[in-house]
């Protein structure tokens, strides 16, 4: 198996392909940011790419699975905190 040997600029956008590709159970409401969708992606996009091509190749695995682990808990935390706060400001017929 040969590796094929990637720019940044096309690792990036394959990695902002496929991040798009992922199906979000919440859609962003985007109009609500002073960013752009595109922005946001090319910015993230650019610090993984950075953040991984500064580890030996060696720790790319495991800290790419550890930063995962970081965003979900991240996400779990913020999306318990926004349904909490849903169901207090909910009249007190939606709580039922």
């Amino acid at each position: 198996m040969t590796e094929e040997t990637l720019t940044k600029t096309e690792a990036v956008g394959r990695l902002i392909s496929l991040a798009k590709e992922v199906q979000v159970r919440d859609q962003i409401d985007w109009s609500q940011l002073t960013v752009t969708e595109e922005e946001v992606y090319e910015m993230m996009g650019n610090s993984v790419v950075d953040q991984m091509f500064s580890l030996p190749q060696e720790h790319r695995e495991g800290v790419a699975m550890a930063t995962l682990v970081k965003l979900l808990v991240e996400n779990f935390v913020l999306n318990s905190k926004l349904n909490e706060e849903r169901l207090k400001n909910a009249p007190s017929s939606d709580r039922s």
